[in-house]
């Protein structure tokens, strides 16, 4: 049976959502802040500013008006809830994205079989079922809990509108309590959802490398027919900005304020670095045996051909073209060893792993540009612009 006959309701069962799904997500239906089919990105953003970031000016004006100007300027606040939470928001658009154009270019370039697109189907409906389980959800929100729990007292510090007191014997105001209980948690619960339903996708990317791909070591991507997968870790991207973003806010205040020295984050830097390389690659990881083992093979496999080939052109027109000069301009042969040369350097330039370079690009400034207020915390804003100028002299 070929896999392509049933191509529409193959379609139709393997695009699911693994984001669309879930307690979370089922509450926000019930609220109509989602619609079927329509993320309505707007309305989901005005909530969780209205919730997370507005009440905390609201308090601190009304509980002490004197510190309206530290909550207005403390860019901790504003890089969570105005930068990092519409990220996430966003990022869970993305994600659907990709992974529903992973699966219709599975189906579409016919990748596998009939047996595997079953195989397929199972993978996923376990996936949907975990995507809707209560467990997963409760997990992460209980995580946030004891994080906060753990380790909010060692964030409090003299601001104004934050606490009040003398150090080390620092309370929480009103506005530095709904911070710590409501507006931390969106920011932390939003991001540990992001990492679970990559998490999911991790899952569904190692169990399609265990089907029997029909990968092509000549395919034109370079990487066996798999170059596609490598658009995926463009979908990690606002999950590593956010995080980034709200790392990057708290190392300026530590400069800024507790005159902390910039090269003191230079090992968390690095170590953050890695962290999102592995999380946002390791899916890709997964298919580099395969590929390994398909250009291994294609190189003997057409290798031996153009042994062949070459050894009958030798034979014929370097050993035996006496008399035949002037038909070698329009053999055939010449120009069939000469694509086929093409064809092996295309398997010897093959790469195993199906990363994408643009996605790779976009990775590493997800993780640069939430780090550039940091920087301007010791190098000021003027004095780059500066030092740019005198370059172009």
């Amino acid at each position: 049976m070929n896999s392509r006959a049933d191509f529409p309701s193959i379609t139709a069962e393997l695009e699911p959502s693994l984001i669309r799904g879930g307690p979370f997500y089922r509450a926000q239906q019930a609220a109509k802040l989602i619609r079927p089919n329509e993320w309505n990105y707007g309305r989901r953003l005005a909530w969780a500013l209205l919730v997370g970031w507005l009440p905390l000016i609201l308090i601190t004006a009304i509980s002490s008006p004197g510190a309206v100007v530290s909550v207005l300027t403390d860019y901790r606040v504003h890089s969570r809830m105005l930068i990092a939470v519409p990220v996430l928001l966003l990022g869970q658009f993305l994600m659907e994205s990709r992974f529903r154009t992973v699966i219709k270019h599975i189906t579409e370039a016919d990748l596998l079989g009939a047996s595997d697109i079953a195989r397929m189907r199972n993978y996923i409906a376990r996936l949907l079922r975990l995507r809707d389980s209560v467990l997963p959800e409760a997990a992460i929100l209980l995580l946030v809990i004891l994080h906060t729990a753990v380790s909010y007292k060692a964030l409090v510090d003299a601001t104004p509108w934050l606490a009040y007191g003398v150090e080390p014997d620092l309370h929480l105001t009103a506005a530095g309590w709904y911070a710590v209980l409501v507006s931390a948690t969106i920011f932390q619960f939003l991001l540990g959802l992001g990492l679970w339903k990559w998490l999911l996708w991790t899952v569904f990317a190692c169990n399609l490398s265990r089907l029997d791909l029909k990968v092509v070591a000549t395919h034109p991507d370079g990487h066996g027919g798999l170059g596609f997968l490598g658009l995926t870790p463009l979908a990690f991207t606002p999950i590593s900005f956010a995080a980034a973003t709200a790392i990057g806010a708290t190392w300026r205040h530590e400069i800024i304020h507790q005159h902390a020295n910039l090269m003191t984050f230079k090992l968390s830097a690095i170590v953050l670095l890695v962290l999102v390389g592995v999380v946002a690659f390791g899916p890709l990881a997964v298919f580099v045996p395969r590929l390994a083992a398909l250009r291994r093979r294609g190189l003997l496999e057409y290798g031996t051909l153009g042994q062949i080939h070459s050894s009958d052109f030798h034979q014929k027109w370097i050993l035996g073209r006496s008399g035949h000069e002037g038909e070698f301009l329009t053999a055939l042969e010449t120009s069939t060893l000469a694509d086929y040369g093409r064809c092996y350097e295309k398997i010897e330039e093959m790469s195993p792993f199906p990363a994408d370079r643009g996605a790779l690009i976009s990775l590493g400034a997800s993780l640069v540009v939430p780090m550039l207020p940091v920087v301007l915390a010791v190098v000021p804003l003027f004095v780059v612009v500066k030092e740019l100028f005198k370059a172009l002299r």
